[in-house]
């Protein structure tokens, strides 16, 4: 039984690719920023596509060792260092994004930053999940 439901106030149009809130109930889990390398660390490409798509792969590892899957995230934040390149490679990031995580309803955010603490990194992504109970 799922406790989670997206948000939508009244008269406001539905957004395409999230949601404006989510209300959940149950047990949460939150994964730290997840860049886009394989699991040991190692970059495998400077793509801004792949680089999201090996992130939500991450997202998605560290979900299921807290007992928790994609459809359980409510919030999640996309931190890019390049606006154009992430709008450049949207659809890829969608493709991905639909394969790995399956779902839109939550509450995202994306900021451009200047950098992120890892050199080669173009995206980092961090997210609430919650279990129902």
């Amino acid at each position: 039984m799922t406790t989670k439901q997206a948000l939508l106030p009244e008269g406001w149009p539905r957004p395409k690719g999230y949601a404006n809130g989510v209300a959940a109930s149950g047990r949460q889990v939150y994964v730290a920023g997840q860049v886009g390398w394989t699991p040991e660390c190692v970059w495998t490409s400077d793509d801004f596509g792949e680089q999201a798509k090996l992130a939500l792969a991450n997202v998605a590892a560290v979900l299921h060792a807290g007992g928790a899957r994609p459809e359980h995230i409510v919030r999640m934040t996309w931190y890019v260092t390049s606006r154009r390149e992430y709008l450049a490679a949207g659809r890829d990031i969608g493709t991905a994004f639909r394969a790995i995580i399956g779902h839109y309803d939550i509450a995202m955010t994306a900021v451009e930053v200047s950098a992120l603490m890892e050199d080669r990194a173009k995206v980092e992504i961090e997210v609430t999940a919650v279990v129902p109970d």
